[in-house]
């Protein structure tokens, strides 16, 4: 098995990458809490994402084709999540309406062969337009991964692929190119500011109050669209992916 201490075989060189990589753990431990509630310290966060760093460092294999950015990132938020696990920070009421909007959302979609409007999904949920973004917006903390599950007996990330050391077989790529295929036809499905909102999110890496400035628009209204987006998107990956699975 590679190491990065086993090949370069120096410790300096070890304590080097970490420190290089140290600001990458405060903006991803940022980006998290920014959506935790103010209770959640972020020392804490920037903790657990310090460990998850250390791990990425010693287990990195170049071989995989992976920057070590990418395989950081990849250790340094999956520790944070974890920490967050275990502290159990998110009250069970919270997680009990995250999963009733995806419910909701998916029988709207089988009833009606499409992704439902925001006050389709309010009505099923026998709730105002108002009231319904009310709880989108209390839980957005709980989407802090990709597509976290919001259950109490579900855990991981349907985007936790990226190789390491041993794990690099034909069926995991073949597995991940059948994802990225569900993913976009979900995204591709969804109502347009939705998918704008998760685009300058995930992939512009804009902080929600930079997305509430480019779209013009309130940011308790930008964390609402963004919540209602991945709760979409987990209910379609939910019904596809473990059904093919």
């Amino acid at each position: 098995m590679y190491t990065y201490q086993a090949e370069e075989g120096t410790s300096a060189d070890r304590e080097r990458l970490i420190l290089e990589h140290l600001p990458q753990v405060r903006l991803i431990a940022r980006r998290i809490h920014e959506r935790l509630p103010e209770s959640v310290s972020l020392d804490d966060l920037i903790s657990n994402g310090v460990v998850g760093l250390i791990a990425a460092v010693d287990k990195f294999d170049p071989s995989q084709n992976v920057q070590l950015k990418t395989y950081a990132e990849h250790k340094i938020r999956g520790a944070i999540l974890d920490g967050l696990r275990e502290m159990d920070w998110a009250p069970k009421n919270k997680r009990r309406q995250a999963k009733q909007i995806e419910a909701a959302i998916a029988t709207l979609e089988q009833r009606l062969g499409r992704a439902p409007a925001e006050e389709e999904i309010a009505g099923e949920l026998k709730l105002g337009v108002e009231e319904y973004r009310q709880w989108l917006y209390e839980v957005r903390a709980l989407n802090i991964g990709s597509f976290e599950f919001a259950s109490e007996d579900q855990e991981g990330d349907l985007l936790d692929y990226i190789p390491d050391t041993d794990d690099n077989l034909p069926s995991k790529t073949l597995e991940r190119a059948e994802l990225e295929r569900l993913l976009a036809q979900a995204i591709d499905q969804m109502p347009k500011m939705e998918r704008t909102v998760l685009s300058l999110y995930y992939h512009e890496e804009a902080t929600l109050r930079e997305i509430a400035e480019i779209m013009q628009m309130h940011l308790s209204r930008i964390a609402q669209l963004k919540s209602q987006g991945i709760l979409r998107l987990r209910t379609y990956m939910e019904r596809h992916w473990s059904s093919k699975r």
